[in-house]
């Protein structure tokens, strides 16, 4: 026995030590795990919260207010909330705008953004410099200071109360970051492709088409998620101009008339999912082309 502890002693005192590098990169992985897991818990369970609260009845949240797990029955029977905010309270309008109004947004945005965006990258004009600071100087001046005078001038033009004005407000606010953001990404593309595709015959708006939008997808993808949680959240603008005109409210004006005393809060969670889980829906479909297009441009060799 005393042989056998001696090896034993002599085997365990010639296992190498780990290094110093060893322990702190083993730390490292701790640290970078408990802090992914600390994240996701702190974006995840207020979603979840929502979402538990809107399955249950109001009886059961003002009896059970910490219930973390609804019960099967309740689950079941989820689509009383839901059937109430999308007819009672008419959020199947409210969805109705709020598409039209993002997706034309999208489109008048991206219309505008690209050919301004490649103009600016590649054709040389007077003032070129200071265009392309202006494009996100523009972008700096905050909603809330420009919202009166636009009151102003929409009242007196008769604009308020209407969509198509309201695009136009969002379409000039996403405007200044899409040129920003295709711009950064065009300036990665080799000119020798757009310069063959014009001694080939095309004109720049041909190139533009044929060659430059193939290659910047993931941008393109990026700008329309962009302008379209902008345009689908937005409520400053929207309040402005569409509160005395309840058929052309958009979801955020929506889910605010449900935030009151006489409203259950679970009908307001069932509104907040409503909104909530179109955008994160796109954003898990294009997040490695928004992953790729924001950060297209940042190092350049």
């Amino acid at each position: 026995m005393t042989n056998k502890a001696q090896e034993r002693r002599a085997a365990q005192q010639a296992r190498p030590a780990l290094s110093r590098e060893q322990v702190e990169l083993g730390a490292a992985r701790v640290i970078k795990w408990l802090l992914i897991a600390f994240f996701l818990l702190t974006t995840a369970f207020p979603f979840y919260w929502m979402l538990n609260l809107s399955v249950r009845p109001i009886g059961d949240v003002l009896q059970y207010p910490t219930r973390l797990i609804p019960t099967w029955e309740q689950i079941s029977n989820f689509s009383e909330s839901y059937r109430a905010v999308l007819f009672d309270f008419r959020f199947t309008t409210f969805i109705g705008n709020s598409l039209l109004v993002s997706l034309i947004t999208v489109t008048l945005t991206l219309l505008l953004a690209i050919p301004g965006a490649y103009a600016v990258t590649r054709l040389n004009f007077r003032l070129k410099a200071l265009m392309s600071w202006g494009i996100l100087l523009v972008y700096m001046f905050p909603g809330i200071v420009i919202g009166i005078p636009l009151f102003v001038v929409y009242s007196q033009l008769g604009l308020r109360g209407n969509l198509p004005g309201l695009m136009v407000i969002y379409m000039s606010g996403t405007l200044p970051v899409a040129l920003y953001m295709l711009r950064s990404y065009f300036q990665t593309l080799p000119a020798e492709l757009e310069e063959a595709a014009l001694i080939d015959g095309c004109n720049h708006l041909s190139t533009i088409w044929r060659v430059v939008l193939p290659l910047s997808v993931p941008a393109v993808a990026s700008v329309a998620l962009y302008t379209f949680m902008i345009a689908w959240n937005e409520i400053l603008f929207a309040i402005l101009f569409l509160t005395d005109t309840p058929a052309s409210w958009t979801l955020p004006l929506g889910l605010r008339q449900l935030d009151t005393q006489e409203v259950p809060r679970t009908y307001l969670m069932a509104g907040s999912v409503i909104i909530t889980v179109p955008v994160i829906a796109l954003f898990f479909f294009f997040e490695r082309f928004l992953t790729r297009g924001l950060t297209a441009g940042a190092v350049k060799g």
